[in-house]
């Protein structure tokens, strides 16, 4: 799952003018130091202007057209993502999903999973305001058993309650939930319904039968709009950072930001600064912006000019490498680390030429034996090359992954090829077909629960395994 386009939109803001009043900052700052810390802290903050812009949409805004469920509460999507979904770019449609919102302030969070037959996969992964995916249950992580799991937040202390297999800490007080469960075809959703029935999220006080403790108080949250964060990104920083507990980890960015304006209980905006200061921030999110993407340019391998490399994990995972989580961020927030699923991606063909099906065709050969290696399944998708959404088309196929191979028609050879292009490659040939759209073209392979012995892809982008190029038939 990616980052959804409100939120999005923060990475278009590095080219906006700011309007507004920045009561907490004066003229004392210089333009250079501004920047300097402004660039830092747009790095620092991307992510978690992000989350909370999903977080608002999905939870919040209820009269919103994507609003899921109120906090602590399931929405399970009896569907795979089409084209009609554009909450998140570069939806996963694989799997049809199935999410809650935590809020951990007043107490833990239980969540309930069903027995899963064994040849299916589900996932559930769990993901911080600090976007660190913490914790996963499911068919790797702790199998496909029932069982209840139980979720804290960073201040709480307690022991583990009976009927508990394991306790989950967030380092936020507020945390998605996305879970992830296995379509095999059309036909299959009934059952997969089934098992999305089972799931289930519940406050601790009712697992154990007892008395609710205070609710927590009301928060008023700035409504996350995309003309508000084209406008004013940082005080939607202002706002996200309200969630994310200062610690030693992060009290020095904070101390910086706080010391131009920024932070929990400030409205920053800009209408009353000098145009050298106004300059100063919009610079520094250009610049800040370009760094975020030289490194997820920089931190993936090519191979075969598919890009493969791991943005994603838990805090030790980063280690305060801000730069390294606001890449994860823009490459697709709310995806799975490398070990649970690893996401080989390109914009170009084995040549390195921009895949444009406005203007070529082209085709994916997997050899004979040397699929995706997985111990759940693989998937190949298609996404525009712009806006990173699935596209309309005439069979209302989005992927091809490896459920589908038995209706697929392979070479004489035994090696599978796909054809990539706008148009029907013919009768023949339509199993095999991945509509593209008339125009540029953004593709996304998923190998979930890949395979840890050769031949495999991991380390990412080390692997012994390696997707064959794609290659311009015209």
């Amino acid at each position: 799952m990616k980052a959804n386009t409100i939120a999005y939109t923060a990475l278009a803001a590095v080219s906006l003018t700011f309007t507004g009043t920045a009561a907490d900052i004066s003229t004392t700052p210089s333009p250079a130091e501004i920047k300097t810390i402004a660039e830092e802290g747009f790095v620092y903050g991307l992510p978690i202007v992000m989350n909370y812009a999903v977080m608002y949409e999905y939870t919040v805004d209820k009269g919103g057209s994507q609003f899921k469920a109120p906090f602590n509460q399931l929405k399970n999507e009896p569907r795979v993502y089409t084209y009609k979904d554009t909450a998140v770019i570069s939806p996963n449609s694989d799997t049809p999903y199935s999410f809650t919102w935590l809020d951990l302030r007043a107490e833990p969070v239980v969540l309930t999973v069903p027995k899963v037959e064994k040849n299916r996969y589900y996932a559930v992964m769990m993901c911080d305001s600090n976007t660190y995916n913490y914790g996963y249950i499911g068919s790797r992580a702790t199998g496909n058993d029932p069982g209840n799991y139980m979720v804290v937040g960073p201040d709480w202390k307690g022991d583990k309650p009976d009927g508990i297999k394991e306790v989950f800490t967030s380092t936020t007080p507020f945390s998605l939930v996305a879970y992830r469960t296995q379509l095999f075809n059309p036909e299959d959703m009934p059952n997969v319904i089934k098992i999305q029935d089972g799931y289930q999220v519940k406050p601790l006080s009712v697992f154990l039968k007892q008395p609710a403790p205070e609710t927590a108080p009301k928060i008023d949250f700035l409504p996350a709009t995309t003309g508000g964060i084209k406008e004013n990104f940082f005080q939607y920083l202002d706002a996200a950072l309200e969630l994310v507990p200062t610690t030693d980890e992060n009290k020095d960015i904070h101390a910086k930001l706080a010391s131009i304006g920024i932070g929990p209980g400030k409205t920053f905006d800009f209408k009353d600064l000098s145009p050298e200061h106004k300059a100063a921030f919009v610079e520094a999110m250009k610049v800040g912006d370009a760094q975020v993407s030289k490194y997820l340019a920089d931190g993936t391998k090519k191979v075969n000019n598919w890009n493969i490399g791991a943005f994603f994990g838990d805090q030790e995972f980063f280690s305060g490498d801000w730069l390294k989580r606001a890449a994860g961020a823009k490459a697709g927030i709310y995806a799975n680390d490398a070990i649970e699923a690893t996401y080989p991606y390109t914009r170009v063909d084995g040549n390195g030429d921009t895949l444009d099906c406005s203007k070529s065709n082209y085709t994916l050969t997997f050899p004979a034996g040397e699929y995706p290696p997985v111990n759940a399944f693989w998937s190949v998708t298609m996404y525009d090359g712009k806006s990173q959404l699935l596209i309309e088309n005439p069979i209302n196929r989005y992927i091809i992954n490896s459920p589908m191979m038995p209706n697929m028609k392979k070479n004489e050879d035994g090696s599978l090829t796909l054809y990539i292009q706008h148009e029907s490659p013919g009768a023949d040939k339509e199993a095999n077909w991945l509509p593209a759209p008339n125009d540029t073209v953004y593709l996304a392979m998923r190998l979930y629960w890949p395979k840890t012995e050769a031949p495999s892809v991991l380390p990412p982008g080390d692997g012994s395994w390696k997707p064959p190029g794609i290659v311009k038939v015209k």
